[in-house]
């Protein structure tokens, strides 16, 4: 991958992640239900994810001075949200909708500001890609970038959903039994699964396209179909239904 710096800052991510993981079965430290540790090992490699994929795609952008704007814009506002998440692991308290406390509430609202401003600017790239004339690869897979910024966009914004609740289950309140690793509740509606299949558009519309597309026509199809499905999942859990009942 060309942009090394978050080639190296997904490999760091890659890391923590580990460790945390390491650090759910030494000290689980138990937050509703599940290790503590678990949530922030999600969300490193998650970042991890974030960031390799963006650093590939964001080779073929002329711009390349915007990218390396992004490519700290990344880090630091990420950055932030998984030091916090680790923060309140280590404490034994939730990071997300937590109004316990001041520090609680001080840390949710922090995320929440750093989230959104990543995003936004994730939007701009979004529309440097669609600005932009000519690119140095193929039409399909250039397309299938432009599409699935759309949807990852749209459903992170799906997080103010959960924040208007002050929670992620529909249904009953957090903390019930949940699937392995993710832990969406298997009894009631989850509102992080529309927002996991939505943020990982990035990286699933394009793999999709470029395995079995032929033309824009089935790059449009593929991001539809996508598309129905992340929101079937959306509406699923409003309605207070499991993605999956175990």
């Amino acid at each position: 991958m060309k942009n090394e710096t978050l080639f190296y800052y997904g490999l760091i991510c890659l890391v923590a992640g580990v460790f945390c993981l390491i650090l759910s079965k030494i000290n689980p430290n138990p937050i509703l239900g599940i290790s503590g540790w678990i949530k922030p090992f999600k969300f490193c490699i998650s970042t991890a994810i974030m960031a390799w994929t963006m650093g590939y795609y964001m080779q073929f952008l002329s711009n390349q001075n915007q990218v390396s704007i992004y490519n700290w814009s990344l880090i630091i506002l990420l950055s932030t949200e998984i030091i916090l998440i680790i923060f309140q692991a280590s404490r034994g308290k939730i990071s997300h909708f937590n109004q316990e406390d001041a520090t609680g509430v001080m840390i949710f609202s922090t995320m929440a500001l750093a989230v959104t401003i990543f995003m936004l600017h994730t939007a701009y790239i979004a529309i440097l890609f669609f600005t932009q004339e000519k690119f140095a690869a193929s039409e399909i897979l250039i397309f299938a970038i432009q599409l699935s910024l759309i949807i990852t966009v749209v459903f992170a914004f799906e997080g103010f959903a959960m924040g208007s609740l002050m929670k992620h289950t529909v249904g009953a309140e957090d903390g019930n039994a949940g699937l392995p690793i993710v832990n969406w509740n298997k009894s009631y509606g989850d509102l992080r699964v529309a927002h996991f299949f939505g943020m990982h558009a990035l990286q699933l519309i394009p793999i999709a396209s470029v395995l079995i597309a032929k033309n824009k026509r089935d790059v449009i199809i593929i991001a539809l179909v996508y598309f129905a499905f992340v929101t079937f999942t959306l509406v699923q859990a409003f309605m207070a239904k499991p993605f999956i009942k175990l």
